[in-house]
């Protein structure tokens, strides 16, 4: 559910990378933290646990445009994919106006990327949103590492874009596709921000 503070004119909105444990989620956000100016961002606000590195709440907001003379800030979170944190990934996903699927390319990690989504469609379901009406994309991650150890985007999308929303191939680790992620989840974001009845 996006802010809006008459004040400052602003809007914020909430977008959250969603995906199984060590798909890149948290990468994503290292690589585009780094990549933007610094009178451009906020503090990157990590909470790691003892039992896991890859529980962050991460966020930082980002000028992209203008709706209306407001100026949109984006504030990006992740949420921690093993499934013993699920009341976490429940809260961190409570108002996100879109989410980022991030999927692991390894052939290995299929059945958890089909998990994860099917998880994310509770979750979502559990709050009262319709998972189909919340802007969505999907990011194939680790499309970098060997051939014979991963598959390929066909292979991916027809396991997990059931739905054909914008998908995007990706190496978060050394950028290329996390932009382009970021951009396109943006867009639909703003998008249905700037459609009268939307919500």
């Amino acid at each position: 559910m996006s802010l809006v503070n008459y004040a400052t004119r602003e809007i914020t909105c909430k977008i959250v990378y969603y995906g199984p444990g060590r798909s890149g989620k948290t990468t994503n956000l290292h690589y585009i933290y780094g990549q933007v100016p610094e009178d451009r961002k906020g503090k990157m606000v990590s909470l790691a646990t003892q039992t896991d590195r890859t529980l962050f709440f991460d966020f930082l907001p980002l000028d992209l445009g203008s709706i209306s003379g407001f100026t949109t800030k984006f504030q990006l979170y992740t949420v921690p994919g093993q499934v013993y944190y699920q009341t976490t990934r429940k809260l961190v996903l409570q108002g996100a106006d879109g989410v980022v699927f991030v999927a692991d390319s390894q052939a290995r990690q299929l059945d958890e990327n089909i998990e994860s989504f099917q998880d994310l469609h509770a979750n979502l379901a559990d709050q009262g949103v319709d998972a189909r009406a919340i802007p969505l994309v999907i990011q194939y991650n680790k499309q970098d590492l060997p051939k014979d150890l991963i598959l390929g985007e066909p292979e991916l999308r027809d396991a997990i874009n059931f739905r054909g929303v914008p998908d995007f191939s990706a190496d978060a680790l050394h950028g290329p596709g996390v932009f382009e992620t970021l951009r396109g989840i943006s867009e639909l974001v703003l998008k249905r921000l700037s459609t009268p009845g939307a919500k």
